[in-house]
């Protein structure tokens, strides 16, 4: 029974934390509506943190708390070849029960123009179980091309082509939410060009309307899109998951949930800080249905 939550548990996590990002790229693609092509002002600001509960379902487990996630936007921004941009920072880390079965402790960074808006700088540190890889990469718009370096039992380097504007598991999360959604409606499909792992992904977003949402901190008015990705050798089939925006100018992701191979996982919003706008997504207990 361990060896099966082990292996599940691995599998499971990984293709999660994977796809917590993907959901919030929706940008505009081939099938994105016109008024979409132009980026409204950044919704984000210095010291924005998002902090989520990370829970898990299965006939094995029961309801169970696996871990902790987080999304910031550090306070001070940083510098890449004397530019200054600012950094993103996504955590994931098992808790409990988890920790007996598969550690997880992820850091993700990324370095972000925002005068361009795309990145400039990826890295990832992935500690699962007694897994251990670091990834850095870094973009080179002018040739097109991103040069990155992978240390795990060895250490291997490789170029890749790339188009002009790409993005990286987060700065696809916060690129997307500058995008003005309002004329979207049902059924509307946009996409994305993502770079991981050396491979350039074109992934597809389905717009499927207005829904409330109700977590610890409250109920708010969303937006819900439904995500999967369409080229690449890891992404063989699409995944059954589901990502709740705020339905205001700040497009915080509220939940995200998914059916895995065993079980089902979601992350619900804990708590946040420094939203660059007013919270208008928020639903007083009259106004809930």
């Amino acid at each position: 029974m361990k060896w099966l939550i082990n292996n599940r548990l691995h599998s499971n996590l990984f293709v999660f934390i994977l796809l917590f990002t993907l959901p919030f790229a929706g940008f505009p693609g081939e099938t994105a509506k016109s008024n979409m092509k132009k980026p409204v002002e950044i919704p984000f600001t210095m010291g924005e943190r998002f902090e989520y509960r990370v829970l898990y379902n299965s006939f094995v487990t029961g309801n169970v708390t696996a871990g902790d996630a987080v999304l910031e936007v550090k306070e001070q921004p940083s510098r890449v070849g004397g530019q200054p941009v600012m950094h993103f920072v996504g955590t994931v880390k098992t808790r409990g029960m988890f920790n007996l079965f598969f550690r997880v402790d992820n850091r993700y960074e990324s370095f972000f123009d925002h005068e361009a808006r795309k990145p400039l700088r990826f890295t990832e540190r992935v500690r699962e179980g007694g897994y251990r890889r670091n990834y850095d990469v870094t973009f080179d718009y002018e040739n097109q091309k991103a040069q990155s370096k992978r240390e795990t039992t060895s250490t291997t380097r490789a170029t890749t082509d790339i188009p002009s504007q790409v993005h990286d598991m987060l700065s696809a999360f916060y690129y997307a939410r500058s995008f003005d959604m309002g004329a979207l409606e049902p059924g509307d499909a946009i996409g994305i060009d993502l770079f991981m792992h050396d491979t350039v992904y074109v992934s597809r977003i389905l717009y499927e309307g207005r829904e409330q949402v109700t977590t610890s901190v409250g109920t708010f008015n969303t937006l819900k899109f439904k995500p999967e990705v369409l080229e690449g050798p890891v992404f063989s089939q699409p995944y059954p998951m589901t990502i709740w925006v705020s339905d205001d100018k700040n497009r915080m992701p509220v939940r995200v949930e998914s059916g895995l191979v065993v079980g089902r996982m979601r992350l619900d919003l804990t708590g946040f800080r420094r939203l660059r706008y007013p919270l208008e997504s928020y639903v007083p207990a009259s106004g809930r249905r």
